[in-house]
């Protein structure tokens, strides 16, 4: 008899919860799904599943997550035209991707959920709200930018643009749950084409930057941890490169446009999220940015490198590196210089000021 180390039995037991979570979500949708149920079909105690799993929300999430990888196999080919894409082009390919996991009509309900990745119901509370507010303007930041590179008459920001593709498909995806069979996913398509169309008045101008106090200079040595991976490329991010690392709570992290915006040309950028909660607002984060990424690299592939690296800081260790606090509302930016932290802010407009400190 094969005897497993702990470590090896609490993976199995995690794995058998995911898979009983799996059936139970698949068969009653998250609001009327049973922890007694999951423990039951795992054959474990409740005890056993909240010892993997601190709540309903963070197994369902942890279900969703663990699915990423099975939708991503599902639907590899290339959607975008061949040669260079634009705008127009890129805003109705990204669309397509978005639009292939939606239900179609006979689809069971919550099957159809799990499918779509549907958060409806599950972040029905404050900080919940907030944190799903805030990813998804890094994530029409994250696609703002794939849409800015592409070829156009102008570099204008099409940050309002991926606001409104988002809305529209998030929109259709809802329709598709609570009304299978209505509209055409490829009448959405071309009209998130013609998105690219309108004009939006798109600058980039908030009104308080200008108050923002300056960051403090300095000259403190620091050493970057290991082992953190930048979501955006897959690989380790360039820690100790001259530019900025803003490390933001998920309450905050529409400032991440500040750091884009206000960076020098040369500039390396790294944002770093932060989190009291890793299992459900650390795992939303995930999520969502797990997702938007995969769908961008099939629509832009290898024209998809954005100067901005993102690091999930789970643990809050590159926070912990900079001496830099980890809380929801964590809004704090350095500039680095030849090894060295040259600037220091923390608190709204962190990002622009150490963006645009005059360092000596």
């Amino acid at each position: 008899m094969v005897r497993l180390t702990r470590a090896q039995q609490q993976e199995r037991t995690r794995a058998a919860v995911l898979a009983a979570a799996v059936q139970e979500f698949t068969e009653h949708g998250y609001a009327d799904a049973k922890v007694d149920r999951i423990a039951a079909r795992a054959e474990l105690t409740r005890g056993a599943v909240y010892s993997n799993f601190p709540s309903k929300r963070s197994l369902y999430l942890a279900v969703l997550l663990d699915s990423l990888p099975g939708l991503a196999a599902t639907g590899t080919t290339a959607v975008a035209p061949a040669g260079p894409v634009d705008v127009a082009g890129g805003a109705e390919a990204f669309a397509r991707v978005r639009l292939e996991r939606l239900p179609l009509a006979g689809d069971p309900a919550a099957a159809s959920k799990l499918r779509c990745l549907s958060l409806t119901g599950v972040f029905d509370d404050e900080p919940g709200r907030t944190a799903l507010a805030e990813v998804t303007r890094l994530e029409s930041l994250l696609l703002a930018i794939a849409l800015e590179s592409c070829r156009a008459r102008d570099t204008s920001r099409r940050v309002r643009l991926a606001e409104l593709i988002l809305t529209l498909l998030d929109g259709a995806a809802h329709l598709a749950q609570t009304a299978p069979g209505f509209g055409d996913p490829f009448d959405v398509a071309r009209a998130c084409r013609h998105l690219a169309g309108l004009d939006a008045d798109d600058t980039w101008d908030p009104p308080h930057l200008p108050f923002v106090a300056a960051a403090q200079q300095c000259h403190d040595a620091w050493t970057p941890p290991e082992g953190l991976r930048d979501e955006i490329t897959g690989g380790p991010p360039a820690l100790d490169a001259d530019g900025l690392i803003v490390v933001l709570g998920t309450g905050r992290l529409g400032a991440a446009e500040e750091a884009v915006r206000a960076a020098r040309p040369r500039d390396a950028v790294t944002v770093a999220v932060v989190t009291t909660d890793p299992a459900e607002s650390g795992a939303l984060v995930r999520l969502r940015i797990l997702d938007i990424v995969a769908c961008l690299r099939r629509v832009f592939g290898p024209a998809f490198t954005p100067t901005l690296r993102l690091v999930l800081d789970e643990r809050a260790a590159l926070a912990a590196a900079l001496d830099i606090g980890a809380t929801e509302q964590t809004e704090a930016a350095v500039r680095l210089r030849a090894g060295h932290i040259v600037a220091r802010s923390h608190g709204r407009g962190a990002a622009y000021a150490a963006a645009t400190a005059l360092v000596t």
